[in-house]
C-alpha cells in the first residue's frame, strides 16, 4: 500500500494533526489547476479533499486492527465558493464506529488571501466498510 496515495499528492494534501484516534486534519491550497470555469475551486475536488480526511479518520479509529476503509456513501453541502489560492482545512471526526462500519463527518474551512478568519466552505459525511489487511 502507498502512503501516502497519489491522490493525496495530486491534491498537496498535508497531514497536520492524527494524534487523536478517530479525528484528524488536513490542509491543501486551492490551487488555480482545480478551477472550474467559473473560476472558483471545482466541487468534485473538495468532495476528495473532505473523502481523505474522513477515511483517514477511520482508519485511525480502528486500534489493534490494520483495515482497509472503504466509502460506501459520501454527501457533501457546498457553503461557499473557493477562490484559487485559499488555504483549505478538512477536520474529519469520527462520529459513530463498531467492527464493521464507520459513520464520519467532515468540516472544511477555508482562509483566503488577506484575511485571517477561516469560512466555512462544505460539510460531508460518509458510512465507511473496514476491510481487514493482513
Amino acid at each position: 500500500m502507498q502512503v501516502p496515495p497519489n491522490c493525496d499528492l495530486t491534491l498537496g494534501m498535508m497531514c497536520l494533526d492524527k494524534a487523536t484516534p478517530g479525528r484528524c486534519v488536513w490542509r491543501m491550497c486551492a490551487d488555480e489547476r482545480f478551477a472550474n470555469p467559473a473560476g472558483i475551486m471545482q466541487g468534485g475536488l473538495l468532495g476528495a479533499f473532505a473523502d481523505s480526511s474522513m477515511g483517514a479518520a477511520a482508519v485511525t479509529s480502528v486500534q489493534g486492527r490494520r483495515v482497509f476503509a472503504s466509502n460506501a456513501e459520501m454527501k457533501i453541502s457546498f457553503l461557499r465558493p473557493v477562490p484559487p489560492g485559499a488555504e483549505l482545512t478538512c477536520t474529519a471526526e469520527v462520529v459513530s464506529s463498531g467492527r464493521r462500519l464507520a459513520f464520519v463527518e467532515a468540516s472544511i474551512t477555508a482562509t483566503v488571501t488577506g484575511s485571517d478568519e477561516p469560512q466555512l466552505v462544505a460539510r460531508a459525511s460518509s458510512t465507511y466498510v473496514f476491510t481487514d489487511r493482513e
